[in-house]
């Protein structure tokens, strides 16, 4: 498999079971750990190698490194005719990762996709038949569709993230640091930042119809992520994904190892006292996009770019957690009318939007 991501968490997962199950890691790449990658080198020896910091390329311990200045396409290329047809998964974090969504399938990789914005803001432009997502939530809805009859209705579910609990009042003074404090996952600091704010829920919802062709997409609070996801069927019957909440599961079902022992099995005691709320609107204001998101998907591309910047500048102290969402229904007001019609002018509308956000929040 290549590793896109290798130094976050999807990718240190995915690492992991090849470490445990002995799997080839062909390629890896990351964006700046000279550290980890290094190590990951010495231990996985890929045939080929990419970091984005051209200033660390010279420091890599390997023959065959690519950056910044190459192009990740270069490196997929390489990969392509190099390794040939194999496993790539996308952990990239942000837009970073549409490219190399886009450009993975057309060079016939089979595409194990973590990175959720390549959906959120081009979707339209991949064939979705073609992927296979690593997503608690999505992997529970793949999970559950098998052989199964008409769908009525997805359910997807989320933990309410670090301020479940917080007065609503209070958010606008919250920590960086409390932020970073999800109650049930390990996951990166923009991730955590999008759980907080249910941003990252709005995402799923439009991930879900990008690649299970649903628009009926509801989203509930429960907190012990253990029922990932639900699907309510059109004969009236309901499913339940349910497991522990360990990445690795969705991750080794994308990359062929389903019919292994991944984790344990969840106490099924565990889930006495399961509640699913609905979400509340007031807390988490950027989910109230959700049915507008649905009718018109390629708005995704305005509040990923608009989420990608403030949710940068709340991590760098430099703006107030409820910031985020109003930095979000800004930027949809000030691009509303934009045509997002082709990959060209989804680039265009995420340097546009991040630059004004740049400037009327000083991030």
């Amino acid at each position: 498999m290549i590793v896109l991501g290798s130094s976050g968490s999807i990718g240190l997962n995915a690492l992991r079971l090849a470490r445990e199950h002995n799997l080839k890691v062909e390629a890896l790449a990351c964006k700046s750990n000279l550290k980890v990658l290094n190590s990951q080198i010495k231990e996985f020896a890929p045939k080929l190698v990419y970091i984005d910091d051209d200033s660390l390329k010279p420091l890599v311990n390997h023959k065959f490194v690519f950056s910044k200045n190459d192009g990740i396409e270069s490196f997929l290329k390489a990969c392509s005719d190099e390794i040939g047809s194999t496993k790539l998964i996308n952990a990239f974090v942000g837009f970073d990762g549409l490219t190399p969504s886009v450009l993975g399938l057309k060079l016939g990789f089979d595409l194990a996709l973590a990175n959720k914005e390549s959906l959120v803001v081009g979707g339209q432009f991949l064939d979705c038949a073609k992927i296979t997502p690593i997503d608690s939530e999505h992997f529970g809805l793949k999970f559950l569709l098998k052989d199964r009859p008409k769908i009525h209705r997805l359910i997807i579910t989320a933990s309410g993230g670090a301020f479940y609990n917080r007065d609503i009042a209070a958010l606008k003074d919250v920590s960086v640091e409390d932020a970073l404090k999800h109650p049930n996952w390990n996951m990166g600091a923009k991730i955590t930042i999008d759980s907080a704010t249910m941003v990252n829920k709005l995402f799923e919802v439009i991930e879900a119809f990008w690649l299970y062709g649903c628009k009926n997409i509801d989203a509930y609070i429960e907190t012990k992520s253990l029922i990932h996801a639900l699907i309510e069927f059109k004969d009236g019957s309901t499913t339940a994904h349910i497991s522990k909440p360990d990445m690795r599961l969705a991750i080794a079902h994308a990359i062929g190892l389903g019919n292994q022992r991944i984790i344990e099995n969840l106490d099924i005691q565990a889930l006495q006292n399961i509640t699913f709320e609905l979400v509340d609107l007031d807390r988490y204001r950027a989910f109230s996009l959700k049915d507008e998101l649905l009718k018109n998907p390629k708005i995704g591309a305005i509040i990923n770019a608009a989420n990608d910047e403030i949710v940068a500048g709340f991590l760098s102290k430099k703006v107030k957690f409820n910031s985020i969402s109003d930095a979000i229904f800004d930027a949809l007001d000030k691009f509303s009318s934009f045509r997002l019609d082709s990959l060209e002018s989804v680039v265009e509308i995420n340097k546009k939007v991040k630059d004004y956000i740049k400037i009327r929040y000083n991030t």
